[in-house]
């Protein structure tokens, strides 16, 4: 897998929280003009893009914030069981340091608690920025 895509309204907002997160910022640029739509099918398109790279260098996430054509949908705030892409998964060392990091980002427990699944993970989604989900993973062994 070469990344992941989020499209955000907040661009900085998104690159900060990411950057809590413990992803770098590889990159940030604007992607527009007619070769760009030509690949998403949007025609002249304007596209603010941030690649971050999480810190093993085997994945990233790319931030885009659309200036042309305007967003049309929000799937923001769907519940987790809804079709289609829904979140990210990112493993951490630290769960409840992680949480206390990005709380400066708004971020909020999907759920009322963190959960151990038989003692081999610590588990939880949180909402970020803009309703972002997000799943956490602590490896326990």
């Amino acid at each position: 897998m070469d990344n992941v895509g989020i499209v955000v309204e907040d661009l900085t907002g998104a690159i900060a929280f990411f950057l809590d997160l413990g992803l770098e910022l590889e990159g940030r640029a604007t992607a527009e003009g007619e070769w760009a739509g030509r690949c998403t099918g949007h025609g002249d398109q304007r596209v603010e893009v941030a690649m971050m790279r999480t810190p093993d260098g085997h994945s990233r996430v790319e931030l885009s914030r659309f200036l042309a054509p305007e967003v049309i949908d929000d799937h923001r705030n769907a519940p987790v069981n809804s079709l289609g892409y829904l979140r990210v998964m990112f493993e951490v060392d630290d769960i409840d340091d992680t949480l206390a990091r990005l709380d400066s980002h708004g971020a909020q427990l999907v759920s009322s608690e963190v959960v151990n699944y038989e003692d081999f993970y610590r588990l939880c989604y949180i909402r970020g920025p803009e309703g972002i989900l997000i799943g956490l993973a602590q490896n326990l062994r």
